[in-house]
């Protein structure tokens, strides 16, 4: 055990049996259960906000959450003598979500569909949704023709230029299409529907943050939680797990099944989903990165992830086609 890492926890009042290194974090088996110890990472307000959520999951009946663990003098940050702040938070011991199996693909679909029950009339506070969808991808579609610009008028052009230049025609009809498919969502009402009803997402559901125990699934790191539209965490789990499965038709529709038999989605939330996934938000994401960096120098992985992202939004294509309905004209 490090001396830092002892000086914070010796601010809880627990007994530490042991602790492991892990990614980012400590491991620590205490006297009080499994728990882990890591960098905050967030504002003491957000702070309070997560910790408020995860109470009020328990209190509706949703246990299983990293909920914070408050030091000897009842606060959820504790301060090291280099002056970071950690936060200590109930652990499950247990292993990340393997979305390439069938079976426990559907089982963390289920959950989030459970969580977004439990989700709901969470009194407003921080991170309410409050940009348009319209407005997001208005400025994205003007900055991929500015990043395109730029690049023409570099020289010599480096392969991720290039690969970019020769698929921009192709991939931005897609970028396009969502736009225009934007115009007739009323989002906005959405937006101040799930505001209303108190309706909040995790805002990183992704495999990482769901694990598999002998007692069953742990939803855990609700640092990016806000008020939103849930099928925004649908879009997101869902696209995460097709990359992975080559947009496999059969499997997300099963994914869809699967939560709709505990969550139904309203026909609005079924086309703000087909809305976020006409979008090409990978391709767009690596451009903007690209922009952002030194662009003298391209490693050769974010080449590799560029092809990769343009040869998924073509697998894409036949998923969109089959399950809703949605063709690129």
């Amino acid at each position: 055990m490090q001396d830092y890492e002892l000086s914070i926890l010796e601010q809880y009042p627990i007994i530490v049996k042991s602790t492991r290194k892990t990614r980012g974090a400590f491991f620590c088996d205490t006297d009080q259960g499994f728990l882990l110890l890591r960098e905050a990472g967030m504002s003491k307000r957000r702070i309070l906000a997560v910790q408020k959520l995860c109470s009020h999951l328990e209190e509706e009946g949703y246990a299983r959450t990293d909920q914070l663990i408050p030091n000897q003098t009842g606060e959820y940050v504790s301060t090291s003598e280099e002056g970071r702040n950690y936060i200590l938070k109930r652990w499950f011991r247990g292993r990340e979500c393997d979305i390439r199996k069938g079976k426990e693909l559907l089982e963390g679909t289920a959950n989030l569909a459970h969580l977004h029950r439990f989700m709901t009339e969470i009194p407003e506070g921080e991170n309410a949704a409050k940009c348009s969808i319209r407005d997001e991808y208005a400025r994205h579609n003007q900055q991929l023709k500015k990043i395109r610009k730029f690049m023409r008028n570099q020289s010599p052009l480096g392969e991720f230029e290039m690969e970019f230049l020769k698929c921009f025609d192709r991939i931005f009809q897609w970028a396009e299409a969502a736009f225009e498919e934007a115009q007739d969502m009323p989002c906005d009402r959405l937006f101040q529907e799930c505001r209303e009803k108190g309706m909040m997402i995790h805002g990183d559901y992704n495999y990482h943050n769901i694990l598999m125990t002998d007692d069953g699934i742990a939803t855990t790191n609700f640092d990016r939680s806000g008020y939103h539209i849930q099928a925004e965490d649908v879009y997101y789990f869902l696209r995460k797990a097709m990359e992975k499965q080559g947009w496999n038709i059969r499997a997300g529709g099963h994914m869809l099944d699967a939560y709709d038999a505990i969550r139904p989605l309203t026909r609005e939330e079924e086309s703000y989903l087909k809305l976020r996934l006409i979008y090409p938000e990978k391709f767009w994401k690596l451009a903007d990165s690209y922009y952002r960096s030194n662009k003298a120098w391209i490693s050769v992985k974010n080449v590799e992830k560029l092809k990769t992202a343009i040869r998924q939004i073509e697998e894409k294509r036949q998923f969109l086609e089959t399950v809703f309905a949605f063709r690129l004209s």
